[in-house]
């Protein structure tokens, strides 16, 4: 007779070395999966598990198996991996979030651990709470989880929306019905950009970034593929990183919508002065571009672009990479390149 076991989720994030990621992530990803077959790919440097039915395998407390992923990542791999853990994916990602890179947090599954660990936290620390909504919550005086979890509902509702007051009000209280699921991760390409040291100057970051963007576009076009979302990342010079994601209106391998949404990306991150160690640009759900539909637009520019564009790839695949670049940036470093396409 088979019993059904209590989720205990582990996040997962490895801090992948910039040129040899490439085949380090799915290695990671196999390591994890002998661990439990429960393993839910994040791109592109982080899983979620779930070990609920691990743990009486291995004969090993949660934490106990915590360390055993993280002392197989190194001696197996070489790789440092930061982990938290708790009994759903929200207390997992903030544990993992509060933990300093190469180690670990695990929060016991009880409700007394998890309200302990949760209350006395920021309201900007819970999962799923951006800038905008935390700005909203600290002119009703709501600063820390707690408050959030001792607000009535329908309060929490009235100040965020419905669905938004519902879904942060619950996990002010620890509760998050979302699974792992089985999840390979999905074809995709990247590149990136190590600066020589560390960078302050925004210009040089939206030089990095447009120079990534035409590498990926130029990639996506040769291959004859187009992309639905983009990822950057950003590393600093503490060793940590951040990743935004935005889906594209409709999936494209065409450089100037490509730009204008890395710029986005970059914007929303309002670096100013930060100390960016590095870049990377990642094109994700990648597809082949003979099933993309393009949105026909009467702006000539838009056409003449295209047909720049088309002449450009051309000249780039006679003479090399580095044949044709924007003028009015400089190029910046050699980009490094990472694909990930799922298994046969």
């Amino acid at each position: 007779m088979s019993t059904v076991h209590q989720p205990y989720v582990l996040r997962v994030h490895a801090l992948l070395p910039p040129s040899p990621g490439s085949e380090l992530y799915p290695q990671l990803l196999d390591l994890l999966e002998n661990i439990t077959p429960t393993v839910q790919a994040l791109q592109p440097d982080a899983a979620d598990i779930d070990i609920g039915g691990a743990l009486r395998f291995f004969e090993r407390s949660p934490r106990e198996l915590a360390q055993l992923v993280r002392l197989r990542s190194l001696a197996l791999l070489g790789l440092t991996v930061t982990i938290g853990g708790g009994r759903s994916r929200v207390i997992a990602a903030m544990a993992a979030d509060a933990t300093a890179p190469g180690t670990l947090t695990c929060v016991d599954p009880t409700d007394t651990a998890t309200r302990a660990f949760l209350r006395p936290r920021p309201i900007p620390a819970l999962y799923g709470v951006g800038p905008a909504t935390a700005a909203t919550l600290f002119r009703y005086g709501i600063a820390t989880i707690g408050q959030l979890a001792d607000t009535p509902l329908l309060t929490a509702q009235k100040i965020l929306g419905a669905a938004a007051g519902r879904l942060l009000h619950e996990r002010a209280h620890g509760i998050d019905p979302r699974p792992v699921l089985r999840q390979q991760p999905e074809q995709s390409t990247s590149a990136g950009i190590d600066f020589p040291h560390d960078e302050l100057d925004p210009g040089r970051h939206r030089q990095a970034v447009l120079h990534l963007t035409e590498q990926l576009a130029f990639r996506m076009r040769g291959d004859e593929q187009v992309a639905r979302r983009l990822v950057l990342t950003v590393r600093y010079a503490d060793h940590t990183s951040t990743h935004r994601t935005r889906t594209l209106p409709e999936a494209t391998n065409h450089t100037v919508q490509l730009t204008r949404t890395a710029y986005a990306l970059y914007e929303s991150l309002a670096l100013q002065r930060a100390r960016v160690r590095g870049l990377a640009l990642r094109a994700e759900g990648l597809g082949p571009a003979s099933t993309a539909h393009h949105q026909l637009t009467f702006d000539p520019t838009d056409r003449k672009a295209r047909l720049l564009e088309a002449a450009a790839d051309k000249a780039r695949t006679r003479f090399g990479a580095a044949a044709v670049s924007t003028a009015s940036l400089a190029r910046p470093a050699a980009a490094r390149r990472h694909d990930v396409r799922p298994p046969a």
